[in-house]
């Protein structure tokens, strides 16, 4: 086939324009068809034309399903998080009017994860000398702003994360200003919603255990037991932790996404020999959690004997 031939669209059957094809990895998807797929997918070049239409079908019963969302909260000002609590649902869209655009309905659920993090942006201030060139104060001078950046990661088929700035467009320019407890707020309240409130037993939507309460509360025994002995991170503060399941410095549930995985493996190995072995008889298993350690010098967590952060020496 030439490069100029005629191509047609492997899903609707329309003819392809000269800059209108979007390449498949077995075939061919016209502009029309492409704007019907998820905004945040990603991958189209190494899709298949079958997925491709199994994708379109999951879109348009995700805009059958919008019928029934009714959004309580927003958060963001330019992408924002619309969540309707009582449906245990949220969606991310920059458009105003949303049911026109078919954004994907995501429930509580199928969160595996929030990362929070809080940007600064330094930059120096110059001024012009009698010669018009630009200067450096002495001592230099500079201007800062704060980026509320949230990274919400997702079991879909279709896309594992939706990535969004909740001060676009109206960056604080100081941690001491009321707009930054704003957002630090907003960020603290979008992430129990999506996470916290599903914590008040970790674990329990993990594994079979949730079906069983006895089993359910051994998991949850095994996993509190990691968490407690081990060193974790939080999140929101970035100040470590030891021996609690809420951070001992700003009161949130425990956020690191690591030692949470960790935990949960680590009660899922344990409940299998449990099961076993039903009368006891085998020993514990050893908790595998990496001998990490927290740095006096800087507050790092880190399993290395040199501190990744600083450098200083494991104690």
């Amino acid at each position: 086939m030439g490069l100029f031939d005629k191509k047609y669209c492997d899903i609707c059957g329309e003819k392809i324009g000269l800059l209108g094809n979007r390449k498949l990895e077995d075939g061919n998807l016209c502009k029309n068809c492409a704007r019907k797929l998820s905004p945040f997918f990603s991958d189209r070049r190494n899709s298949t034309v079958e997925e491709i239409r199994q994708q379109l079908a999951y879109r348009e019963e995700n805009e059958r399903r919008l019928a029934d969302f009714r959004p309580d909260s927003t958060f963001g000002r330019f992408k924002k998080v619309y969540v309707d609590r009582a449906g245990a649902k949220f969606i991310v869209t920059t458009a105003s009017n949303w049911r026109d655009e078919n954004p994907d309905l995501i429930s509580f659920s199928q969160v595996t994860g929030v990362d929070t993090d809080i940007h600064e942006n330094k930059t120096e201030i110059y001024y012009k000398d009698d010669e018009g060139k630009s200067k450096s104060y002495n001592p230099r001078r500079y201007e800062y702003d704060y980026e509320f950046n949230v990274t919400i990661l997702v079991d879909s088929p279709w896309f594992d994360k939706i990535e969004l700035e909740l001060s676009s467009g109206n960056r604080p320019d100081s941690p001491y200003t009321n707009l930054y407890r704003q957002y630090e707020e907003q960020m603290h309240n979008l992430y129990d919603i999506l996470i916290g409130s599903q914590r008040k037993s970790y674990g329990q939507n993990d594994s079979a255990a949730s079906v069983d309460p006895a089993l359910k509360a051994r998991e949850q025994e095994i996993i509190e037991t990691v968490i407690k002995t081990n060193p974790w991170t939080c999140r929101f503060c970035k100040l470590p932790n030891m021996g609690t399941l809420n951070c001992s410095h700003c009161g949130k549930p425990v956020s690191d996404e690591s030692m949470l995985k960790t935990a949960k493996d680590v009660a899922k190995a344990q409940l299998m020999l449990d099961k076993l072995d039903p009368q006891g008889n085998s020993a514990p298993m050893q908790q595998s959690v990496p001998q990490s350690w927290i740095c006096p010098s800087c507050g790092a967590q880190n399993s290395s004997k040199f501190c990744e952060s600083c450098g200083a020496k494991r104690p």
